[in-house]
């Protein structure tokens, strides 16, 4: 097995502790900015807020169905939260740093991925950063038309 490390960053305008707030909340805003057709459900088995959540999550790519569950801790309160699957294969980091004096957001999701062993490996080092990437780049377009909208209300 090998690890395989995929970036996706760009700039929101909100503040970070307005989009740390929409990662963080398991029950309403997180699942409302997860992308479709690639996320079909967000269960929420524990918690809901932060550090300690425990949830189950329903993926559809290109066709091919999954589900993990994950468990959710906040290694530096308020700048990253941390989603760690419960087969310690898949860590997902949400980086939120301030630019612009505080009122916009650099954010970064980062993740580190075990693949598999042999060609099964392979592909999943050829196929998962432009995957996750594209994945990626939905959900924080998602992030900033949730608080846009949010701001208009």
């Amino acid at each position: 097995m090998s690890t395989v490390n995929v970036d996706y960053s760009t700039i929101i305008n909100a503040r970070p502790e307005d989009v740390y707030a929409v990662f963080r909340d398991y029950r309403v805003s997180h699942p409302a900015i997860l992308p479709k057709p690639y996320f079909e459900y967000l269960t929420v088995h524990e918690g809901g807020l932060g550090a300690g959540t425990k949830f189950t999550a329903g993926m559809n790519v290109f066709g091919t169905k999954s589900t993990f569950s994950a468990t959710v801790s906040e290694p530096e309160p308020g700048r990253i939260i941390l989603e760690k699957d419960d087969e310690e294969r898949l860590k997902t980091f949400f980086i939120m740093d301030p630019v612009e004096n505080g009122q916009k957001t650099h954010v970064t999701l980062r993740t580190a991925a075990q693949t598999s062993a042999g060609f099964k490996g392979i592909m999943e080092r050829l196929t998962l950063p432009p995957i996750l990437r594209m994945i990626y780049k939905k959900e924080l377009a998602n992030v900033a038309a949730y608080l846009a909208n949010k701001a208009t209300k």
